[in-house]
């Protein structure tokens, strides 16, 4: 599982440090070094273990492959996707599309998402993290949904 958030930087070649804990994790419950990063519906990219994006995948190829949302959610995401190893240092390239896509610079913020994991702009995190700390009534709810 994928929890907490992570402060790290994007060096000029795209690279950026997969947190310790993360790597971790991905040693642990997948033995692979590999994730899969795509762009997210939000401003942020999605980052999954390479098992569970193919799990993700199949999920996505069990649906209809006329269906307009399907197709959308294809070219939008699936589309984007890139296999990224960690390599010896701890870190990732990530792409500059998808650098681009997020709004990443040069600080990015890495967030556990239990199964997998955001990458976000530091800016653009502060905001979504602000937004969702202010929607504190909704928040109880799905956690009175979840019976907690």
């Amino acid at each position: 599982m994928f929890r907490g958030r992570y402060d790290q930087k994007v060096d000029e070649k795209g690279r950026t440090s997969l947190p310790r804990r993360f790597r971790e994790e991905l040693v642990r419950s997948y033995a692979d070094d590999r994730l899969v990063v795509a762009r997210s519906l939000d401003r942020c990219l999605w980052a999954y273990p390479y098992k569970e994006w193919e799990a993700f995948e199949a999920r996505v190829a069990e649906k209809g492959m006329f269906d307009p949302h399907i197709v959308q959610l294809k070219r939008a995401v699936i589309s984007s996707a890139v296999e990224c190893r960690v390599d010896t240092h701890g870190r990732i390239l990530v792409p500059g599309n998808l650098r681009q896509h997020a709004g990443i610079e040069h600080d990015v913020v890495w967030v556990g998402m239990i199964r997998h994991i955001e990458i976000w702009s530091a800016g653009t995190w502060r905001d979504v993290e602000g937004e969702a700390l202010s929607n504190a009534e909704a928040l109880g709810r799905s956690l009175a949904d979840l019976g907690l």
